[in-house]
């Protein structure tokens, strides 16, 4: 019988944890988040992050700006926060306007306080194999697959998706836990069949139900990093991964669903990732 990965119960069981964590400090985390704009899911996001943050026994120092806010602006808020002590995380929610440069605004962002591990500095930290801080969504993969097997030693990954915020992160943690991975993308050739010779298949790409049953090698762990609106009869939408779940669980040893899986590890290692901040930051 394929297992389920239940994202969401091993989120919760993190948050306890971190919240855990603070409680017995002698000083208050603290987590910035700046939404430029009014894009309805990065709102409900933005509020979700929020109340997640107060829920652990951090604080929360939300920054909202109008959609029209210029490049410099912008920038000399992130310098505000660079500088307060009171904020040990920063996050400036993407996408931006257009207007804006979304690299050189994370650019701006102190790496020691860059909690979504997207500035080029924790981006060579990892790399190199160094301490720093991980993107939150493929640190919540890994931890999910931590927590399948043991050890992922060996294991041959294959990873659909190459963006700076999943795809090449991901690889980078796989191949420090001994696994041997293989980046794929929209020009890889042969796609399925090197998909079939994955012990470990994360699809990152953004496309509802790409990958189908008859890629999976059976006994396979299979993590759906995608978050996909589809139209359905009623004309309303429903979340779909980039896996196609139902053919894909026929055949998979484990599978995370959609909704459910990798997306509340986001927030949860969001926090984990603050937390961490913060404490390096008192030791110094």
């Amino acid at each position: 019988m394929t297992e389920i990965i239940d994202g969401k119960m091993f989120a919760a069981g993190l948050l306890d944890s971190i919240a855990g964590e603070v409680a017995m400090l002698d000083f208050t985390p603290g987590l910035a988040v700046v939404l430029v704009g009014d894009d309805p899911a990065s709102k409900v996001y933005v509020a979700n992050k929020a109340r997640q943050t107060v829920l652990a026994g951090m604080k929360s120092f939300e920054h909202r700006l109008p959609a029209d806010t210029r490049q410099e602006d912008l920038l000399s808020l992130v310098r505000q926060l660079n500088a307060d002590p009171a904020v040990h995380g920063i996050l400036v929610q993407l996408p931006l306007p257009k207007h804006l440069d979304a690299d050189a605004v994370i650019a701006a962002i102190d790496p020691d306080k860059d909690v979504d591990g997207l500035t080029v500095t924790n981006a060579g930290r990892l790399a190199a194999g160094l301490p720093g801080l991980v993107p939150c969504t493929p640190l919540g993969c890994l931890l999910l697959l931590r927590d399948s097997v043991a050890d992922l030693t060996g294991m041959h990954a294959v990873v659909i998706g190459r963006s700076n915020l999943v795809g090449k992160p991901i690889a980078q943690l796989l191949l420090q836990q001994n696994c041997t991975v293989t980046i794929a993308h929209s020009r890889t050739r042969d796609l399925p069949a090197l998909c079939r010779t994955a012990d470990i298949l994360i699809a990152a790409v953004g496309r509802p139900e790409m990958v189908r049953g008859d890629w999976v090698k059976p006994g396979a762990i299979v993590i759906d990093v995608g978050i996909n609106r589809v139209p359905v009869a009623t004309g309303k939408t429903r979340l779909v991964g980039d896996v196609a779940f139902a053919e894909a669980a026929e055949i998979a040893g484990r599978i995370t669903p959609v909704p459910g899986g990798v997306g509340p590890m986001t927030i949860a290692c969001l926090l984990r990732n603050t937390l961490t901040a913060a404490q390096r930051m008192q030791s110094r």
